[in-house]
């Protein structure tokens, strides 16, 4: 794969960190409760945590876990 195609897949990783990252955070302060509250949250962790797998593959595991809370940063203060 080349640099350019890397890039991208970078961008659209930490992208989908973000979207799960608010997601996440919704379901924290939603109206659900129980465990399909717990339930949602958890997912959408799990899937930032693929993310983050699929990051390292790209740029290494430290790099990776940097990106990955670059993302979440962004995503925290983009809540209203």
């Amino acid at each position: 794969m080349d640099q350019t195609n890397d890039q991208s897949d970078v961008a659209r990783l930490m992208r989908q960190i973000g979207a799960e990252y608010e997601a996440a955070e919704r379901g924290l302060h939603g109206l659900a409760l129980g465990a399909a509250h717990h339930e949602f949250i958890t997912r959408r962790m799990e899937n930032m945590e693929g993310c983050r797998k699929q990051l390292a593959v790209l740029v290494g595991d430290q790099r990776a876990t940097e990106l990955t809370v670059q993302a979440i940063d962004a995503a925290g203060t983009a809540q209203p």
